[in-house]
């Protein structure tokens, strides 16, 4: 069972509301800006602002009923046709609003997920989408539902009769019971695809919505990856294969925008579209410098790497846009963040450096090891010279030790009984991180590489 609230949406005006809480930070001059943002992405036009502070939200209707008078009036001189909360609203609360202000309210959560309705495109993000939206929606039935009356008596409905509201609550039940089944074979789909990727280094984009990543994956892959500014542009993960420069080829993933308080049932949702990030050996995580509530976007997003338990992973910030970013908080960015790389994927500048960055982490991953086998195991020596950089090979009389420099988790997933890998203290010299080999990729472009399909 679809609950679709949308349709019309593309003529509706709307009022914005925003609480500030003490635990609920702004990220721009103008608090309501990002959702006014969302609004339009919605398809919707904002016609009225309304902005509170607050110690504690109003148990009754968030706002009180000074500012709820305030709300009707502005709604009244704007003949807006929904209100929009930059908070999440309790069902009660919600029932409340819009018997107070007369027309249709909305919370953060619910405005979110309609626009990830409109945005997915591969079957995977449809049922992910799907699934968020009638797990927020269930709890809300009663409010969405006003046919309550008895079902009707007769033969075989005779007794104490069921209320329709119930049998509703079933079928959503039953619904997200199947959505979960079904996520959770696309989810097991996707890792065997990412784990047959596994002999290949990978990167994948993360960072806030709008941050420029798809523009960015277009710019490094010569790519037509579809980028627009617009909040979510990108629900679908996309792989593209990249010619790193003194490296060799690597594949680099784009992924879903995060935003502030991105609702946790999303998260869940949409964990095997994820899954690229949280096999990726390095995480390209895209700021947009140009914002002013940068610091605390790129805050947001390591919120999120957290919750889905990649925080720890290897992570370089790129600070994009920096063409229309001020200078000075350009500098500001890069004082608090030391290691990261200002960019220009709308124009190209800064991507050498970038480059340069990657292949630098990539090459962080390498150690030097000499691994002792049996003079017959070719399958083992192909392998270390497939992954890595064969510095000299030493024979015994049944025995080989071969002093390589390779990547530690292609390493690490030599079984003990097959050879002996004893690792040598590194030291600090410059080594030029060896190619990887291009084999596995050579068969054709990308996109017809079986492994590489997005998942439809």
């Amino acid at each position: 069972m679809e609950i679709d609230r949308k349709q019309g949406v593309a003529s509706e005006t709307a009022v914005v509301v925003g609480v500030h809480l003490p635990e609920h930070p702004t990220l721009a001059e103008e608090p309501l800006d990002e959702l006014a943002g969302l609004v339009e992405s919605a398809g919707a036009e904002v016609v009225g602002r309304l902005y509170q502070r607050r110690e504690t939200p109003d148990m009754t209707t968030y706002i009180g009923k000074g500012k709820l008078g305030e709300l009707k009036q502005l709604v009244e001189a704007s003949e807006a046709d929904i209100v929009v909360f930059d908070n999440d609203l309790s069902p009660a609360q919600i029932r409340n609003l819009e018997e107070g202000v007369g027309v249709k309210v909305l919370d953060r959560t619910e405005l979110i997920l309609d626009i990830f309705s409109t945005r997915a495109q591969t079957h995977e993000a449809r049922l992910a989408v799907e699934l968020a939206q009638l797990e927020y929606s269930l709890p809300r039935l009663k409010r969405m539902w006003t046919h309550l009356s008895r079902l009707k008596m007769g033969v075989g409905m005779r007794g104490p009769g069921e209320k329709q509201l119930e049998t509703d609550r079933r079928l959503v039940e039953k619904r997200i019971s199947d959505l979960k089944r079904e996520l959770d074979k696309v989810l097991h789909r996707k890792e065997r695809e990412v784990a047959a990727r596994s002999d290949r280094m990978t990167v994948s984009l993360v960072g806030y919505t709008n941050a420029g990543k798809s523009t960015l994956l277009n710019r490094l892959t010569a790519s037509d990856v579809y980028a627009k500014d617009q909040l979510f542009a990108t629900l679908d993960t996309r792989t593209r294969r990249w010619q790193l420069p003194d490296w060799g080829p690597v594949l680099i993933s784009d992924t879903v925008g995060f935003i502030r308080d991105l609702p946790h049932r999303l998260i869940a949702s949409f964990k095997a579209t994820l899954e690229e990030a949280r096999q990726a050996d390095l995480l390209l995580h895209v700021a947009d410098a140009s914002s002013t509530a940068a610091i605390d976007q790129i805050r947001a997003v390591y919120d999120v790497l957290a919750e889905i338990g990649i925080e720890q992973k290897d992570t370089l910030l790129i600070l994009n846009k920096a063409d229309t970013a001020d200078d000075a908080q350009l500098t500001v960015l890069e004082r608090r963040y030391p290691g990261s790389v200002r960019v220009s994927a709308r124009t190209g500048a800064g991507l050498d450096r970038l480059c340069l960055a990657v292949s630098d982490a990539l090459s962080a991953g390498f150690i030097e090891a000499d691994v002792e086998t049996s003079i017959g195991n070719g399958r083992l020596l192909a392998y270390l010279a497939k992954h890595g950089e064969i510095l000299s090979r030493t024979f015994t009389e049944d025995r080989v030790v071969v002093h390589c420099r390779a990547p530690q988790k292609y390493l690490g997933r030599i079984a003990p009984e097959e050879a002996e890998v004893r690792p040598r203290v590194r030291d600090h010299g410059h080594h030029p991180a060896p190619a990887p080999s291009p084999a596995p990729l050579s068969e054709g472009p990308i996109d017809r590489d079986p492994s590489l399909e997005d998942v439809a």
